[in-house]
């Protein structure tokens, strides 16, 4: 099922111009515990519900770009930069295992 996402460069696209980078978290710093570098390495949500993932632009301009979209319909609610994000705000936290 292909699905559109708007590029903040390019515009609205077909999703098979675009390849997935995976849910967005927040990267740990540099002194973390490996605890808080497993969970941003290796654990993601998987819910059924609205995320902030990585896609990049691949048949296009060959950008990374973040886009919010809902995982139980595709329906991409809103595209920007990353350092648009980081402008909002504190970033989404990474889960970490219980």
């Amino acid at each position: 099922m292909s699905f559109l996402i708007a590029c903040p460069n390019c515009g609205p696209r077909s999703a098979y111009e675009f390849r997935s980078g995976g849910e967005y978290q927040r990267r740990p710093s540099g002194d973390a515990p490996d605890r808080a570098w497993a969970g941003y390495l290796y654990f993601r949500k998987n819910s059924a519900e609205e995320h902030i993932e990585w896609w990049y632009h691949s048949s296009g301009c060959r950008l990374w770009f973040l886009a919010s979209r809902d995982t139980s319909t595709n329906r991409v609610t809103g595209t920007l930069w990353p350092e648009e994000l980081k402008k909002r705000g504190p970033s989404p936290d990474a889960e970490s295992p219980e």
